[in-house]
């Protein structure tokens, strides 16, 4: 018998054991496929292993739960994400703060705000340092704010979405290119092993107006839960057309095209020049990383006779961390993009670099204004310098969604603010491309069915009109031809001019402060407030401003940077009555403009102020009666501008000063003396004739001789610094072995002064 019993439980230890060894099995496969980034096959190793034995020891199942619900979470399968990270809280309590972040974003993204706030307010306190827990905590107590807007739109799902992930679009040659993960031609179709998906490439559709097609409408309320009450009875209806039958895409360039992953794209003005992710591309241990993952990367490419040529990629990329989603600025001269580069503030940040004929500068973090402590990616910035961004660590309705700054000076002044629904949902919401009002445009959601299945909608905005009457105060007579200066938030904004009717008109925004300001010669200006921080259910308003006849003069002018003679905006402009000292101020817009009234018989001076350019100031004489309109520009001298001495020329080989040289220095005298504290550089050029050794001892002689002049008319050494480049920067080709006339090599003789610092 006891021989038996030995035997017997000899046979259930085996059998025991043999069970351990499976389920060890199962969980070193799944931690395998997670470690190798393969969450798809990961997430079927933990559930099996998870589903395997339901009385195994908890402290076995905790760590497969953590990594169960990343590789959700990864997925972007929130509803799943949320079911694993409700057991951990349920059932463990030695738990990292992460987890109650993540399961916040989770219940976020599936539309349980009141769930989520609670979350957000536990990690809050075991995370003291993050500010997204205190952040999403207070922002959840009201969500009427991300709805104000929401009756202004109208969204349509585009013809060319896929079975697959499309999304990112931006405008090219009348088009529209975009990143797709669609089924690719062949036999053989090669996946991600992230999410078992083909690989991402470069589609184009040639005509955005086939885009625009008429389908009927399906409305959809959602009940969304106000928190603080019961559920929105207004919450979000949107208006989406449904698809018509798909229309064809073509690859956007077999050249660019790879087996790897490309990404969201950016385009110059021109759009002869592009700027796109991609994979590392490096073969073997040279494409990964230290931690063997490959990174992205932005090259370049250049369209040439129709062939997207001259592949480069840009040279503050690394085989360490990613760089990618870029996005130029209107003028060419910044691009923005996103990377996890060390000295961040998160995941993701933004980032911005200069571009200047062809070289990059080096690339500036945005700062806390834009960037959190989570993930800011796919920026975008519109012709008015908006940018736009999607984020999950600025306060939204859950996933990534969509915000925008206005910067001034590069910098977010105002804060950003979320783009509202029903741009934005419960779901991932990004890569929007849009015009200044934001009327129209496109953006990426996976709001249909969530996880990977990103579509590009179109939307429009409904305007909502606001009608400007100006009238004469005594006769009620309209005014044709005033002006009507739009003043947003304390900022100067557009210039509009009354109709024969004394009207213009404009869409207004919400959550804006207007002023509006109406100026014409005979009459006194006068403004108008107008606030959309409170909702108006009427499409269509009126303001009517009435003006006095009067002797006053209307001064009025535009700041322009001398440099290029641009407008200037986000000046500010100061108007001092010198005889009762009595002060008005405007911050200029993109147009520059500023406009004062003034009392007749009282001196004045105009300030212009903007940092990082010197301030400039102009004084005025007793103003007559009856002038009407005193116009004016005022010009500002920034940091960093260089101009060109046009008449600045030497005979070849000399370095004195010649006569038509010296009253061009007497114009630089002039500046220097107007502007005390100006320093600048005085920089000599040569023609590419002899040698680099003595072009550069001859430039460094010119611009010597050029310091010389000023100091000996009164201007202090220690403002100015004398440099020659010699024939480093030629301007016209005429180079080495180049035959030139004389004239061209002449133009190459030539003198510049770079402004280094003002106050």
């Amino acid at each position: 018998m006891n021989r038996f019993v030995r035997v017997l439980l000899l046979l259930v230890l085996t059998f025991w054991s043999l069970g351990i060894h499976a389920q060890s099995a199962k969980l070193r496969a799944a931690n395998r496929q997670f470690e190798n980034f393969s969450y798809v096959s990961a997430i079927r190793g933990y559930e099996d292993f998870l589903r395997t034995d339901k009385k195994k020891d908890p402290a076995d199942s905790r760590d497969p739960l953590i990594k169960l619900g990343y590789s959700y979470r990864k997925l972007q399968d929130t509803r799943n994400a949320e079911r694993v990270y409700a057991e951990l809280v349920k059932n463990y309590t030695d738990l990292d703060s992460e987890i109650y972040l993540y399961y916040a974003q989770s219940l976020a993204s599936n539309g349980k705000y009141r769930e989520s706030q609670k979350l957000y307010s536990q990690y809050g306190e075991k995370q003291k340092e993050d500010l997204r827990g205190r952040r999403f905590t207070v922002s959840y107590m009201d969500m009427n704010r991300f709805y104000q807007d929401s009756s202004s739109y109208q969204l349509y799902d585009l013809p060319i979405n896929s079975r697959q992930a499309d999304f990112s679009p931006m405008y090219y040659k009348g088009g529209l290119a975009f990143v797709s993960a669609r089924d690719e031609s062949g036999a053989i179709k090669r996946v991600f092993n992230w999410n078992q998906t083909p690989f991402l490439d470069l589609y184009f559709h040639p005509d955005t107006t086939q885009l625009r097609v008429p389908g009927s409408v399906v409305t959809r309320s959602t009940g969304t839960a106000v928190l603080g009450g019961s559920a929105s009875s207004k919450a979000t209806t949107e208006t989406i057309e449904e698809p018509q039958k798909l229309t064809k895409a073509e690859i956007f360039s077999k050249t660019l095209n790879t087996k790897y992953h490309e990404g969201p794209m950016t385009f110059s003005k021109d759009q002869n020049f592009i700027v796109f992710t991609r994979n590392n591309g490096s073969k073997g241990k040279t494409g990964k990383s230290s931690e063997g993952i490959r990174k992205l990367k932005l090259y370049s490419a250049v369209n040439k006779n129709g062939k997207w040529v001259d592949q480069t990629d840009l040279p503050f990329n690394s085989s360490e961390y990613s760089v990618g989603h870029p996005a130029f600025s209107s003028d060419n001269s910044r691009m923005y993009f996103v990377s996890d580069m060390p000295g961040g503030y998160g995941g993701t940040d933004v980032y911005v670099v200069e571009y200047n004929n062809g070289q990059w500068g080096t690339p500036v973090n945005m700062g806390r204004e834009i960037n959190t402590e989570g993930n800011e990616m796919f920026p975008f910035a519109d012709e008015a310098g908006n940018l736009y961004f999607s984020s999950d660590g600025h306060e939204g309705l859950g996933g990534l969604d969509v915000f925008y700054a206005e910067l001034r000076d590069g910098v977010a002044y105002k804060g950003v603010e979320n783009a509202g629904a029903p741009i934005n949902s419960d779901k991932d919401d990004f890569g929007i491309i849009t015009d200044k009002g934001r009327t129209s445009g496109y953006f990426s959601s996976n709001r249909k069915k969530g996880i990977s299945d990103d579509d590009i909608y179109a939307f429009r905005r409904t305007c909502k009109q606001l009608n400007i009457l100006v009238f004469d105060a005594k006769t009620g007579t309209a005014l044709e031809s005033a002006d009507v200066r739009i003043l947003r938030d304390g900022t100067n904004q557009d210039l509009r001019v009354t109709n024969t009717q004394g009207r213009t008109d404009l869409c207004i925004d919400t959550n804006t402060e207007y002023e509006f300001k109406a100026i014409k010669e005979g009459y006194a200006m006068n403004s108008v407030r107008y606030s959309t921080l409170t909702q108006s259910r009427s499409p269509e308003l009126d303001i009517k401003i009435y003006l006095e006849r009067s002797e006053n003069t209307i001064m009025k002018g535009v700041v322009k940077t001398e440099v290029n003679q641009k407008p200037a905006s986000g000046v500010k402009v100061t108007l001092r009555n010198d005889k009762d000292r009595s002060e008005q101020t405007v911050v200029t817009g993109p147009d520059g403009g500023y406009e004062f009234n003034t009392k007749p018989n009282s001196p004045y001076t105009i300030t212009a102020q903007k940092d990082r350019y010197a301030t400039k100031k102009s004084q005025y004489a007793k103003t007559k009666r009856k002038q009407g309109v005193v116009t004016d520009s005022l010009g500002l001298y920034g940091v960093g501008d260089v101009f060109h001495l046009k008449n600045i020329y030497y005979d070849l080989n000399k370095f004195f000063i010649r006569s038509d040289a010296a009253r061009e220095l007497d114009h630089v005298l002039a500046i220097l003396k107007e502007y005390p504290q100006m320093q600048i550089e005085l920089r000599s050029h040569t023609d590419a004739r002899s040698t680099d050794t003595y072009n550069m001892r001859l430039s460094e002689n010119r611009a010597r001789a050029a310091m010389d002049y000023l100091v000996s008319r009164g201007i202090t050494a220690g403002r100015l610094t004398a440099h020659g480049y010699g024939e480093t920067e030629i301007v016209n080709g005429c180079t080495d072995g180049v035959e030139c006339a004389e004239a061209e090599h002449q133009k190459n003789r030539r003198t510049e002064f770079k402004v280094l610092a003002v106050q």
